[in-house]
This record gives structure tokens, C-alpha cells and sequence, in this order.
């Protein structure tokens, strides 16, 4: 289920997003708006109230990302499907 704050205009954005290996990264649904840190390793970004490590694998690096704020797709059991950082300005 969306967040209650979700933007329906950026659903077909969501729905393109896919990770490196070219499955989906799911939907609106699975993917959040977030908050994420840079740790000496890579990323870490905030899920459900806890940070977790986002796997290289993970993070899609050429692709814009309309929301201004860094995206992560995560589903129970999966972990981590997708990250989108935000643009830098």
C-alpha cells in the first residue's frame, strides 16, 4: 500500500524504476521517499526506523530522480530492492 503522502503523478516514475540485474524495483508500494547517510563503505538508508546498508548492487546511479529526496524500494523478507539518490544540485 502507498504511503499516505504519496504523489500519484510519480507512479509511472516508480514503475520504471529497475535494478541492475533488470527486474522491477516494484512499485509505488515498495518504494519510500527516505533519508540516507554515506558510511565509509556506501550507503545506509532508512527503513522502517532503522538504517540499514544498502548493497552496491542496489543503487542505480544513472537515472534522475524527480522526488528531491534519496528513494529506497524495500520489501520484508527481500531487503533492499532498488536506491535512487537524490539529484545533486
Amino acid at each position: 500500500m502507498p504511503p499516505e503522502n504519496a504523489d500519484p503523478a510519480l507512479a509511472p516514475w516508480f514503475h520504471s524504476l529497475q535494478a541492475p540485474n533488470g527486474s522491477s524495483c516494484c512499485s509505488i508500494a515498495d518504494c519510500r521517499m527516505t533519508e540516507y547517510r554515506i558510511n565509509p563503505t556506501g550507503y545506509e538508508a532508512l527503513v522502517e526506523g532503522r538504517w540499514l546498508v544498502v548493497p552496491s548492487d542496489r543503487v542505480l546511479s544513472h537515472i534522475g530522480n524527480p522526488t528531491g529526496r534519496a528513494v529506497v524500494c524495500y520489501l520484508p523478507g527481500m531487503g533492499i530492492l532498488c536506491f535512487v539518490r537524490p539529484d545533486e544540485t
